[in-house]
């Protein structure tokens, strides 16, 4: 089920959010899909919506989320996203004529879902999202994330810093693999981009 979303949450919030394939099919790594992750990521930055830590894993994603603003709806917000890397995913799987995954796909679609105009499954329905309410909590996320390329479930590298799609390096040695993340003590003190107070150190 969608998460439960109170309207009046406060601004300045950082959420936790994680969402996985369907089955947890790892569609990213038969895709190399990672790159639609990081097109939602930009579309986020566009609307003031940013990125503090993630992990984008074969099959599913951790990111740490600041939102300056409340949107309306967390679950239209992760909904939207879902929409928007599934229709790369199915694009790629079609493009490499994977018709038995295909096959599957679109057999996990619900009636309700169908009649919506969903085609294929991606993603699971649900995904989890729970607030930063603490700095310590928003620290232990990002720990909890950036160690998920090596845990003994996944063993996909030796040094957790070296995993391509993931903040750790950022963290951990000043490396941005992805552009346009933000570190989360700088979002804590009002270091956003465009904001007077970031305007005022680049001078």
């Amino acid at each position: 089920m969608p998460v439960r979303f109170q309207h009046d949450q406060k601004e300045n919030s950082f959420y936790f959010i994680t969402f996985t394939c369907y089955k947890w099919l790892q569609l990213f790594e038969m895709t190399n899909g990672y790159d639609a992750v990081y097109k939602w990521f930009g579309h986020l930055y566009k609307n003031n919506i940013y990125v503090t830590g993630y992990v984008i894993m074969p099959n599913h994603v951790h990111v740490l989320l600041y939102f300056p603003a409340m949107p309306t709806s967390l679950n239209t917000l992760i909904g939207n996203a879902k929409r928007f890397m599934a229709y790369d995913i199915i694009k790629r799987l079609e493009e490499r004529k994977e018709d038995n995954l295909l096959d599957l796909l679109h057999g996990a679609v619900k009636k309700r879902e169908a009649k919506k105009g969903q085609i294929h499954k991606v993603f699971e329905e649900s995904f989890d999202a729970k607030e930063g309410y603490s700095k310590e909590f928003i620290f232990q996320k990002l720990v909890y994330m950036h160690h998920n390329p090596v845990n003994k479930k996944w063993n996909l590298i030796n040094d957790f810093t070296e995993y391509s799609h993931s903040s750790a390096s950022f963290y951990e040695k000043g490396i941005k693999r992805y552009e346009n993340i933000i570190h989360v003590n700088d979002a804590l003190s009002g270091q956003l981009p465009g904001s007077p107070l970031t305007q005022k150190l680049a001078q």
